[in-house]
């Protein structure tokens, strides 16, 4: 007897899965939790088989029998519907499986986070996939050089000429990837070298003027528009001359104030290296003052809304803008660039103990371990003597022009 939808309605299920049938195979399954599932019977070859339509009420009654009729007319046909239907999920599965943000997040997975790159490396990756939208969702093996060119283009014409550039090298280094394991044959970006802007080259502003640096310590002493916490991150920058990811990710842990001594390790470090950078007087005593607010667990410069985030990278950078310092006068990254020039201008110091500070690598390994022992004590009295001449300038004590006075000794 063929089914009707008040008679479906009608079934109550029972303690044991039963069976209720249609017409021309078609059948509903009730289930002890009530469910009703579409099941279609037929023959094969000579085998019996069962393809599943999907449930009831989500699948009406008369959807069913559609389904099951064009099963029929496949069957007469020669086909066999649930191999069809099989076959098809598959290809599905696979086809999402290898799309291009799939095949990026498995790169990043595997050749950074499995290479143990660092944090901010693995989130700058991701960073790179966000804006690459457009093709995201394609299976990487069908994305054309067209498709990719379209997508940062977009990008640039938003002005952002750095980004696009960056999103194509790293949709490359995916293409490169996806070929290597057989889930494509070419890498379309490559094709696209030198069809982007060549954006120009940007440097960290930063403040190489004795007097112009006094000014800018003065005035992050008087900062007080934000948090105490970023007041005492831009004091304790220019003294310890790290990257601004290095000191806003900093962990308690990491630090002896006792020894003087902060030691970060290679997973934080952009050259993949442990470095251990010596404390003057004056940075210990600014970390005193902030392990009041932070201390003595987790991030030293905890986000603001949450302690267990470090500092938003933006943070320092919007503080200088409240100060009324321009991007083109000062930058948290740019007081680097500010520490080795006046350092090298003095004449002090041996320029390997200066590299060493910043953390810059060494092309000789041999010569960059050898460095980074035989010049600690000079880097110790050079980060006290750097720390005290900070002062001076904040202090509007005397400038000495260094490169002029190492000029005249020349000349004598």
């Amino acid at each position: 007897m063929a089914l009707s939808d008040a008679s479906i309605r009608a079934l109550k299920p029972r303690a044991d899965t039963f069976s209720v049938t249609d017409e021309k195979g078609l059948s509903l399954l009730v289930k002890p939790t009530g469910s009703k599932l579409w099941r279609f019977r037929y023959q094969f070859q000579g085998k019996p088989r069962v393809m599943a339509l999907g449930s009831y009420p989500e699948v009406p009654l008369s959807e069913a029998r559609r389904k099951r009729d064009t099963a029929r007319t496949d069957v007469q046909a020669g086909v066999d519907p649930g191999a069809e239907k099989k076959k098809a999920k598959l290809l599905s599965v696979l086809a999402t499986a290898n799309t291009f943000s799939a095949i990026a997040e498995e790169y990043i997975v595997t050749k950074l986070i499995g290479e143990n790159r660092a944090a901010i490396t693995v989130d700058k990756a991701r960073w790179l996939l966000s804006h690459l939208s457009p093709v995201a969702s394609l299976p990487v093996a069908e994305i054309k050089p067209q498709e990719l060119y379209a997508a940062l283009k977009r990008l640039e014409g938003s002005g952002k000429h750095e980004t696009a550039r960056r999103c194509r090298s790293f949709s490359s280094r995916v293409f490169r990837y996806a070929v290597v394991t057989g889930r494509a044959e070419t890498d379309p970006a490559a094709m696209l070298s030198g069809a982007l802007i060549t954006p120009k080259v940007k440097h960290h502003a930063a403040p190489i003027d004795p007097a112009k640096v006094g000014d800018v310590l003065r005035a992050i002493d008087a900062y007080s528009t934000g948090a105490p916490i970023t007041r005492l991150a831009l004091q304790i920058a220019p003294h310890v001359m790290t990257r601004p990811g290095e000191l806003r990710q900093a962990l308690w842990e990491e630090f002896d104030l006792d020894a003087a001594i902060w030691r970060i390790p290679a997973g934080r470090m952009k050259a993949r290296r442990s470095h251990a950078i010596p404390l003057s007087r004056q940075v210990v005593d600014y970390l005193r003052e902030v392990r009041e607010f932070s201390g003595p667990t987790g991030y030293v410069f905890p986000a603001f809304h949450t302690s267990r985030k470090p500092m938003s990278e933006n943070t320092m950078n919007q503080a200088f803008r409240r100060m009324g310092f321009t991007g083109d006068e000062v930058t948290s990254h740019g007081l680097r660039t500010t520490a080795s020039t006046l350092l090298n201008e003095s004449g002090k110091w041996h320029p390997d103990a200066i590299e060493r500070s910043l953390a810059h690598g060494d092309s000789d390994a041999v010569r960059g371990i050898y460095n980074r022992g035989h010049y600690w004590q000079e880097r110790v009295e050079m980060m006290q003597w750097w720390s005290d001449y900070l002062d001076q300038l904040r202090a509007g004590g005397e400038i000495v022009r260094w490169r002029a006075a190492n000029d005249r000794h020349l000349a004598n």
